[in-house]
């Protein structure tokens, strides 16, 4: 069992048909003898490595497909791949088997878990319904099945204004579990009965105000790219408001937006909020901008769980399989299907 309280197990004593692949020592980590095993075996496996944003550059560089956690979901659930490698945390993997339940879903650590989606249980969630009869539940991707089986409708950081619109004005809704990005959303829509849970991803959340004015003051050529779930959302668009920093320049983005954005810019500079992991990427997106984090310590040791080593024995050993029960995914699945019926499924967290 992972360390999240999901209603999902793990078969961890899986084993495979053929010997240990040979060590990672005969290979350089991350050399092209090294990322091509991994390749054979996967391809042995007939499965699909999908890495999310903010893995080791390593797993990055190896996966056969990067992006948010929603993308990589998406991915897998049309892959043709008949198994999953999926290198993130456990609702990520969660989701995936939620959209492809006929696969199957690996992890290379079980107990790669998430702050966020721990700081909302579904029995937490059902005492917040029962609490407030007649309230829509919009809860963020990143939750455990549990959590989203309880949903009315799911959505990500780039979508979940365009969610909580679509929930008629007059009807209370509930806001989960992040609360940085519920505020976000309460801001932009000027509502009022919008509740928000308490929640936060430890690492976002210590990227605060502070830092990213310090970091704004010292470089005022940069444009600035923040995450909704980072603590110093607020702050950034009080620099827009106040002058401190062109408002043109300031860009409340998900991961997956950043990376599209970072693609398309002309600048030279760009500060980023999120989690460090993502400079990767960006420097991949657009190789001639200078990409710094807002605090180069937001690293978030869960996501860091997966190790090259890892990977290569969940290829081998076919190893921490990831459920989730039927019913559970039955309801769980509603719910991100009802996000994406609305309209733009987002670009994920």
């Amino acid at each position: 069992m992972s360390a999240l309280s999901a209603p999902s197990t793990i078969n961890a004593n899986a084993t495979a048909p053929f010997a240990m692949a040979p060590s990672t020592s005969k290979a350089s980590i991350g050399s092209p003898e090294w990322a091509a095993r991994i390749h054979s075996l996967a391809k042995e496996r007939d499965a699909v490595i999908l890495a999310h944003n903010y893995q080791l550059p390593v797993i990055q560089d190896v996966g056969h497909h990067v992006g948010d956690s929603l993308a990589l979901s998406r991915i897998a659930a049309t892959a043709a791949e008949s198994t999953i490698i999926f290198c993130g945390v456990h609702f990520m993997a969660e989701t995936a088997k939620i959209l492809s339940p006929e696969k199957r879903v690996l992890i290379p650590d079980a107990n790669a878990g998430c702050s966020l989606a721990d700081s909302l249980t579904a029995d937490q969630l059902r005492a917040w319904k029962a609490e407030n009869p007649g309230a829509v539940v919009v809860s963020y991707v990143n939750t455990t099945a549990a959590v989203k089986a309880e949903t009315d409708i799911c959505c990500t950081s780039s979508n979940a204004v365009e969610v909580v619109a679509s929930i008629p004005a007059d009807t209370p809704v509930l806001f989960g579990p992040d609360q940085f990005l519920g505020a976000h959303v309460r801001r932009v829509l000027k509502r009022d009965n919008i509740k928000v849970w308490g929640g936060e991803c430890h690492v976002h959340a210590g990227i605060n105000g502070a830092q990213l004015s310090a970091q704004a003051a010292a470089n005022p050529d940069a444009d600035l790219y923040i995450h909704p779930e980072c603590g110093c959302a607020t702050s950034a668009l009080y620099l827009a408001t106040s002058g401190a920093v062109p408002a043109d320049r300031i860009k409340i983005l998900s991961t997956g937006e950043m990376v599209t954005a970072a693609a398309a810019s002309k600048s030279r500079k760009v500060l980023v909020a999120t989690e460090v992991g993502m400079i990767h990427q960006l420097k991949r997106a657009a190789p001639g901008i200078d990409f710094r984090a807002v605090n180069d310590r937001a690293s978030c040791g869960y996501m860091k769980m997966i190790t090259a080593d890892k990977l290569m024995a969940s290829l081998v050993e076919l190893r921490d399989e990831v459920h989730v029960a039927p019913e559970i995914a039955d309801r769980a699945r509603g719910a991100v299907q009802r996000m994406i019926a609305i309209g733009s499924a987002g670009g994920g967290e």
